[in-house]
């Protein structure tokens, strides 16, 4: 049975939206059947004290969504290459430890994904990626109380899920974790809260 429309959250820092995201691209990429949006959320935002502006009005905290933002240009204006080059910015960030607040550094990756890097950075030029990055940030905290990526969401429920394991590159392994996500966040809705007070690998 085909799988409800879904979205989750993400931030280009954050490690365990890095493996999430890795499970849904290769699921994608295998012909998983996913109808999932890909939602940027700000970690500088929970941060910001009262009074302080909004991390995406504070100059001194832009910088550092780069590449956020880099991914919404491509997300928005060159979708048929936004998985390849969601993962690869992930993939830059965690694995080769890429200063991906680096705007030509990100242009880079977009370029060796398979977009066109020159093209992204025009479109965060234009602005229109940080207003989007502020409007749907704004939007699941408002509607769902999103606190942190990855975030699934589904209808009205949100829920914050961490995974220890990565897909190894398999696609049948990446779209079974996903189905199975999503199938207990749907199907077994009394379920709260489940956390290992240890990580066994």
């Amino acid at each position: 049975m085909a799988l409800a429309p879904f979205a989750v959250t993400f931030d280009y820092r954050c490690p365990f939206a890095r493996t999430v995201h890795e499970h849904l691209v290769l699921a994608l990429q295998g012909g998983a059947g996913f109808d999932v949006s890909f939602v940027p959320f700000s970690l500088d935002q929970p941060h910001v004290e009262v009074g302080e502006p909004p991390a995406w009005e504070d100059p001194a905290r832009v910088r550092s969504q780069t590449a956020t933002l880099v991914g919404l240009a491509v997300r928005d204006t060159q979708p048929q290459h936004f998985p390849a080059v969601h993962l690869a910015l992930f993939t830059a960030r965690h694995e080769q430890q890429l200063d991906v607040r680096d705007a030509e550094a990100a242009a880079r990756v977009v370029d060796e994904a398979g977009g066109d890097g020159r093209a992204a950075l025009a479109e965060v030029a234009t602005g229109r990626p940080l207003a989007t990055l502020a409007q749907e940030h704004q939007q699941v905290v408002r509607e769902h109380d999103v606190f942190g990526v990855p975030t699934f969401i589904i209808g009205d429920a949100a829920v914050f899920v961490r995974l220890t394991e990565r897909p190894g590159g398999d696609a049948a392994i990446a779209a079974a974790t996903i189905d199975r996500i999503v199938d207990t966040i749907t199907g077994w809705p009394s379920l709260n809260e489940l956390k290992h007070t240890r990580i066994r690998r």
